[in-house]
């Protein structure tokens, strides 16, 4: 289709005006979404009261709904509204879902006796899980589509400012995933609140729902100046048709009259093109590599679940920085960023002198590097369990008044309460540090400050002849925490190394084992395998129920290990093929002969495996694009 010469014209140094619109989408969309997902595990253990299991269960539900979606919004985008229109009307649809997550998160909404404590917690839950639907429903449905349409916007003869658009692309994703998990923990650790003050999650969901809007009016703003390529029929419903019929036709030839077919999706013949059918064979092999892959991202993912929910546990002080739990996330980006160039410039060019490390086999030290990974992890819960104790319920005091009158309790941003004589309050939760208490009654007043560290606890006697600073009485019920985040560096390192060479490496090779016209396909099929690794981590944490929590991070890491041994051997028999020579081999001869046909096809599938890294199979501009590649 032949663009305008009025959208031609508007570049800057080159590049279409366009395409700046679709980056700043882009970053505002990620920092939106992993914002929000920094903070959800600990929105659903300490807002709504859930336990460990059910909160990582929620969580994974949600990750693997964002995973499923995109399937839908390519459906969509190809065969019915197209890219831009997808993406505008799916934008709304998370729009809406951040802000009822927003306000899913107002505790003052149902705090009808103003105690700090939601009232009616269904109201929130059930806010909170449409939220996260239309949330998921939003971020898979744009997912295949804003890469493709930015991609759109440049003309056959700028192939080098699409490069450049690609990468500057996935910095955003990567820029806008790390400054969002820095910052939302730090805002959900403020004090907010319209009658009591408590952790502001609203305001943890409330940023992310505005950098959304801001996203989507930045986009709607480019309107005018997209090139908007219309609907062209979605591949992945014509390959599943073509499956679908060479099953069914298998099925109703079952007798010893027909003859046999070299392949099953050879019955496909009847009614489809054979070139198809040769390009469905070779997606197909790859698919079949897929099947254990879910497992590594069963691991990957409780990077956002269990591992911070350990980091609970644990001391965050580093001296002149304090870590969130929710913060230790960053972790990942940093690495991210900091290892693919690492591990392309220096790390595989020394492999490859040793030892012919292809993209399969890096793949499988990947997943071994994720097994390393969550052998750290419960090594760390090891020691980690060695500092718990037996956690007091709310209904135990903090604060115990031993005057003949109430007092009054408080702290900036928590309201302890009015405390009557010879009563005590319910636990409070404070912030870590030196924190200053004001006490007063009718006739007097004075401060006492305590010094708290993560994860402590205590008892305060308040005596009768109270002075104040030198009368209280304290006794700590609960050490602080002993076990330092710095002990979770390790784990989050070998995760990170397992994801560059496993996913970027994955997707590379992916996309250079597949037709032109069949990335798609092998894009859904990835996403699903990340879908399906999430839904693993749910049965494990409502079925298996392990007690232990170490024990269920080296169970994992034993699954793992075994999948990984089974890839390897499938990998070995992987041979590695180049697409765009079969179909050229393939299409070089006509209709007239099929089974010279088969015979062309059937040399182009035979060929010899690499005794390179197989980059030299990765032809094109494309593969370059998705070695950029280090978020999802």
């Amino acid at each position: 289709v032949k663009r305008s010469s009025t959208l031609n014209n508007n570049k800057v140094l080159g590049y279409p005006i366009s395409i700046f619109f679709i980056v700043v989408n882009e970053f505002c969309e990620r920092f939106s979404y992993y914002g929000m997902r920094a903070v959800l595990v600990l929105y659903f253990k300490y807002f709504l009261r859930w336990d460990n299991d059910l909160a990582t269960s929620i969580y994974h539900t949600f990750v693997a709904l964002c995973y499923l979606t995109p399937i839908l919004g390519a459906i969509i985008a190809d065969s019915w509204l197209g890219k831009f229109k997808t993406i505008i009307y799916l934008s709304i649809v998370y729009a809406i879902g951040q802000v009822t997550m927003a306000v899913s998160a107002i505790h003052d909404i149902t705090d009808k006796d103003r105690d700090g404590t939601p009232d009616n917690m269904t109201f929130h839950v059930a806010m909170s899980m449409v939220g996260l639907f239309l949330i998921a429903l939003g971020t898979g449905g744009i997912k295949p589509c804003v890469s493709a349409f930015g991609g759109d916007q440049f003309s056959e003869h700028q192939e080098k400012q699409r490069r450049t658009f690609f990468s500057v692309f996935y910095l955003c994703i990567n820029g806008g995933s790390l400054l969002s998990t820095i910052i939302t923990p730090i805002l959900r650790a403020q004090e907010c609140g319209i009658y009591t003050q408590e952790k502001c999650y609203s305001l943890a969901f409330g940023v992310p729902a505005a950098l959304m809007v801001v996203a989507l009016v930045v986009f709607i703003v480019g309107s005018g100046m997209y090139y908007k390529a219309e609907p062209q029929g979605n591949i992945m419903l014509d390959v599943c048709k073509c499956i679908g019929f060479a099953i069914s036709n298998r099925v109703r030839h079952r007798g010893k009259q027909y003859p046999k077919r070299k392949h099953w999706m050879d019955w496909a013949e009847d009614r489809y093109d054979k070139l198809l059918i040769a390009q469905i064979k070779m997606v197909l092999k790859v698919l079949f590599l897929y099947i254990p892959l879910p497992m590594f991202w069963t691991l990957f993912d409780q990077k956002g679940s269990r591992w911070t929910l350990q980091a609970t546990t644990m001391d965050g002080n580093f001296g002149a920085l304090v870590i969130q739990p929710d913060q230790m996330q960053t972790v990942n980006p940093i690495l991210i960023l900091t290892l693919v160039p690492i591990m392309d410039s220096l790390i595989y060019p020394l492999i490859q002198k040793c030892v012919n490390f292809t993209p399969l086999r890096r793949m499988t030290v990947g997943m071994l590097m994720a097994a390393i990974a969550f052998v750290c992890a419960g090594l760390v819960q090891i020691e980690i369990d060695k500092t718990l104790p037996t956690f007091p319920s709310a209904s135990q005091s903090q604060f115990v008044n031993g005057m003949g009158m109430a007092l009054n309790v408080s702290t900036p941003g928590v309201y302890v309460g009015l405390i009557d004589s010879s009563y005590y309050s319910n636990y409070s939760l404070v912030n870590n540090g030196k924190i200053i208490f004001t006490i007063w009654s009718d006739t007097q007043a004075c401060n006492y400050s305590r010094e708290f560290g993560f994860g402590s606890s205590y008892t305060f006697y308040i005596p009768g002849n109270l002075v104040c600073q030198n009368d209280i009485t304290a006794t700590e019920d609960i050490k602080p925490n002993t076990a330092h985040m710095a002990l979770q560096i390790p784990q989050y390192f070998f995760i990170t190394a397992g994801e560059v060479m496993f996913s970027v490496t994955g997707l590379e090779f992916s996309y250079s084992q597949a037709p032109n016209n069949m990335k798609a396909v092998l894009q859904a099929g990835w996403l699903l395998t990340v879908a399906i690794g999430n839904f693993i981590v749910l049965i494990v944490a409502e079925v298996a129920k392990i007690p232990e929590q170490w024990a269920e991070y080296i169970l994992f890491a034993s699954l793992l290990i075994v999948v990984c041994v089974i890839f390897s051997i499938m990998a070995h028999f992987y041979t590695y093929i180049n697409p765009a020579e079969i179909e050229a081999q393939f299409m070089k001869k006509g209709d007239d002969n099929d089974e010279d046909d088969k015979k062309q096809l059937q040399k182009g599938m035979e060929m010899v495996k690499r005794n390179s890294t197989g980059s030299h199979s990765y032809d094109g501009d494309d593969d370059d694009d998705e070695r950029k590649k280090t978020k999802m």
